[in-house]
């Protein structure tokens, strides 16, 4: 079983290989909520919510590339040295933008999972960069493609830089510098998430999903929640925005609403969270709008 440390190792390990790259990449996924977690608890500041939930497990780190790396590829090779060095391999259908790293017992067995993403397709118009709903490919070929995410309009706004210490897997101390994405650009990510897999039941119907909604709703910093509310305003007029906004109103407006009841079904619930709180938090920073009415 892929354990938290597990991947804090595999992430340092991989930064240890580019550490003369210079490339700062940017943390999402559920270990980017533990990461926010963590630095935020050794912050110990004020947060959004008081109660959180308990860090849920993952086997896999979602990387996020600016798209600028993919729009100048040459800077990319780096990144698809370090996997090529560390034993990882390409993910069958997938290539070039998922790779594994196969465990004791196989690709099955304790692997630990790394997935390539970018910002929206929008972003590479007028660029050599070819994108459809799966891929950004950079051209020239540099062996590493990226997911595009086209309900992360503000990826890189407001990102948290922070310094990620632990243990390499040769045993040395080692830390590096990551970025994680502002809570407004994480929770969009899981908004429309939870919505593909509502009805999943090989993705516990969007239950992480949602939990994770209220998890990083709670370790939302003061000032992280002033810039979220800035954008909102400055961000009303894009599409996926307000689809958000129509999102929230049909699955997390009110506590019989599906997301609210799935979250509820979460293995990582307890009571004491604060739903009446995380409800009122969620629509005021994605509103109803004519599309969600």
């Amino acid at each position: 079983m892929i354990t938290i440390p597990d991947l804090q190792t595999a992430l340092l390990d991989l930064l240890y290989e580019m550490q003369d790259a210079e490339m700062k990449l940017i943390i999402g996924g559920g270990f980017g909520i533990y990461l926010k977690t963590v630095h935020v608890r050794g912050l110990g500041v004020k947060t959004l919510l008081q109660e959180w939930p308990e860090p849920r497990s993952t086997n896999d780190i979602d990387l996020f590339l600016r798209p600028e790396l993919l729009i100048k590829p040459a800077q990319l090779k780096p990144l698809a040295g370090a996997f090529d060095k560390l034993g990882y391999q390409p993910v069958p259908g997938a290539e070039k933008y998922q790779f594994v790293k196969p465990g004791p017992g196989g690709v099955e067995a304790g692997s630990i999972k790394m997935d390539i993403l970018t910002g929206p397709q929008n972003r590479f118009e007028g660029t050599p960069v070819k994108t459809d709903n799966r891929r950004a490919r950079p051209n020239p070929s540099v062996g590493i493609h990226a997911h595009p995410v086209d309900e992360a309009p503000t990826l890189e706004k407001g990102l948290l830089s922070m310094r990620l210490n632990g243990k390499l897997s040769s045993g040395e101390s080692w830390q590096a510098g990551v970025f994680l994405p502002h809570p407004y650009t994480f929770l969009m990510m899981k908004l429309f998430a939870f919505s593909d897999r509502l009805d999943d039941a090989d993705k516990e119907f969007g239950r992480y999903h949602a939990l994770d909604m209220y998890a990083i709703l709670a370790t939302t910093m003061e000032n992280e929640w002033n810039k979220a509310i800035r954008f909102r305003d400055q961000y009303a007029d894009e599409p996926y925005v307000m689809k958000a906004g129509s999102l929230v109103s049909r699955y997390f407006s009110a506590l019989e609403r599906p997301g609210m009841i799935r979250l509820r079904e979460s293995p990582y619930y307890r009571a004491g969270l604060q739903l009446d709180e995380f409800i009122s938090a969620l629509r005021e920073v994605f509103p109803a709008n004519a599309e969600g009415n």
